[in-house]
């Protein structure tokens, strides 16, 4: 059974528009009975391991998009960095040698510079206010940033994947910002994480996805933040015995696809897969929350002490700090961030 999703009713209401500015989008690619019975295998690459829920998400998007195009749309997937780093997967995307790729908003930045806002720590209320403020379909706010990565890097957003909100975890118990002065953590190598890390008071250090795990058991780092099932699902909790509750950020992954890709698809393909793209936000967010008290009670089965606000983490100095610290370095953000604040 499909999933009902909040957004279908929206993207019926604009079908009349999208038809009156279809002969408009297709110029260039095959049209009518010839575009209908065309095929595609689309190449898509991301940093996920297996039992991630980014890589969950894009094999089960895949099937969806398949069976309901009647394989006129099919796909590769290379999961686990195989096609190269963040940076070279989002060039390749940018460039057609890989269609689609699933990452961090903030990795577009080398194309249009500010679309990092939508990464940034304490400006969404939930997940399901991250993904309506993430989808070019439903924020006025992506839409507009949308436009500006198709013009700068020929990469269309399409909608996106929550992952819950980012956690702390550490080799020691943190409660506070002066807890981490001078301690080294893992960011992800995009200017937002170092932003935040710093106004929480700790030395960001920048290491990709894949070499995590060996930088934690060495010591290079001696903390990191995730959401809660990635901890769980790749074994940090070993290395990492403590884990803060902060949600510093709701973590929503960009769908990222080679505009020129895009277009070669049918209109009637293109519908589709934004229905699919749809549904799967939906899918998201009932993953995370069937989970993540799960997960908290796994962890602590694990032998790893959990730490939330009524154990003495004090949240609130966390979000002073790093919110002042955005302003500071990011102070052309802030009305756009007043206007993601304002969506329903």
């Amino acid at each position: 059974m499909i999933e009902f999703n909040y957004r279908l009713a929206k993207r019926l209401a604009n079908a009349a528009l999208t038809a009156l500015t279809a002969s408009a989008l297709t110029a260039a690619v095959p049209t009518g009975e010839e575009a209908h019975a065309q095929e595609h295998t689309l190449r898509v690459a991301s940093v996920a391991s297996e039992g991630n829920i980014d890589y969950e998400y894009l094999e089960e998007l895949a099937r969806r998009v398949t069976e309901r195009t009647d394989g006129r749309i099919e796909f590769n997937l290379f999961h686990g960095s195989q096609l190269g780093s963040i940076k070279e997967q989002i060039s390749s995307v940018s460039s057609g040698a890989i269609d689609m790729t699933l990452h961090d908003f903030a990795a577009l930045a080398s194309y249009v510079e500010d679309i990092a806002l939508f990464n940034a720590p304490y400006i969404y209320r939930d997940g399901a206010h991250a993904l309506t403020a993430t989808d070019p379909q439903d924020s006025e706010v992506m839409a507009d940033f949308n436009e500006q990565v198709i013009e700068a890097g020929d990469i269309r957003i399409l909608g996106g994947l929550y992952r819950g909100a980012r956690q702390l975890t550490a080799s020691f118990a943190v409660y506070g910002p002066d807890d981490l002065k001078g301690e080294k953590i893992r960011g992800v190598p995009l200017p937002i994480w170092t932003t935040m890390l710093e106004g929480m008071g700790a030395i960001p250090t920048p290491v990709e996805w894949a070499e995590v795990p060996s930088a934690l058991a060495t010591g290079l780092v001696v903390g990191q933040e995730n959401p809660l099932a990635g901890i769980y699902q790749t074994k940090i909790y070993e290395v990492q015995p403590y884990v803060m509750i902060t949600g510093h950020m709701q973590s929503v992954l960009g769908l990222f696809i080679n505009e020129d890709s895009w277009q070669s698809l049918s209109e009637q393909d293109r519908e589709v897969f934004r229905d699919v793209v749809d549904e799967m936000e939906q899918w998201s967010l009932d993953r995370v929350a069937s989970e993540e008290e799960a997960i908290k009670e796994q962890l602590r089965d694990e032998g790893v002490t959990v730490i939330e606000p009524e154990d003495g983490l004090r949240n609130e100095e966390f979000r002073q700090a790093v919110l002042e610290k955005v302003a500071e370095d990011f102070p052309q953000w802030t009305d756009d961030i007043e206007r993601i604040r304002a969506i329903d």
